[in-house]
């Protein structure tokens, strides 16, 4: 492996950043969706909607208290700023915790873009080597030329295994903030039939 990083040029240490960033990203993406899933708590989630549906704000605001749940966070946030703007409340709050699971996403996408670019330098490159080559030593030298066809070869199928290998886990992060975006949603259009309903019900009483 080490042979085929040297004959793959200078553009294998650019290739090499890539891959190490990727491997950074990933793992610290994945250790992070590792503790969300702990830190959800659907039994708690279900528990604080149906006090809100009873009217029991303060039970609710007591069971709620240091939630770790990222879909509670939202709903508490949304009931703290009810009076004002439920929704917009919902969506702020949302926002931050979306932006909180796309982290480094970005910089994980660019990856998977620069990588196989690279490697068509990589190509360009090393093509350019063997014609540089079989103008100065001609044919009788074919090792020389053929190692620029080398140096071409090795930075294209760098490039498309990082690419290949990010693409994968960042594909799942996206399903996997997709998934809790939908939840957010529904449990958050739930708590505004909720408080309308509540609302409704002591107005009916009045």
């Amino acid at each position: 492996m080490v042979d085929y990083f040297y004959q793959g040029g200078p553009v294998m240490y650019p290739l090499l950043f890539c891959s190490l960033l990727s491997l950074t990203i990933i793992v610290e993406r994945g250790l992070f969706w590792i503790r969300e899933k702990r830190r959800r708590d659907k039994k708690r989630l279900d528990a604080f909607m149906d006090m809100i549906a009873r009217n029991d704000l303060e039970g609710a605001k007591d069971l709620a208290e240091n939630t770790t749940d990222c879909v509670m966070r939202v709903m508490v946030c949304g009931t703290v700023h009810r009076e004002f703007s439920l929704r917009d409340a919902l969506q702020m709050s949302a926002d931050e915790e979306i932006a909180r699971m796309r982290k480094y996403l970005p910089v994980l996408d660019t990856m998977i873009t620069l990588s196989p670019l690279l490697g068509i330098l990589g190509t360009v490159v090393g093509i350019i080597y063997s014609f540089n080559m079989l103008g100065t030593v001609g044919v009788e030298h074919p090792r020389m030329i053929t190692a620029g066809i080398g140096q071409a070869l090795i930075t294209t199928a760098f490039g498309l295994i990082i690419a290949i290998f990010s693409l994968i886990p960042y594909n799942y992060f996206l399903s996997k903030i997709e998934k809790t975006s939908l939840e957010i949603e529904q449990y958050g259009t739930s708590l505004e039939i909720i408080f309308e309903k509540n609302r409704n019900g002591e107005g009916r009483q009045e």
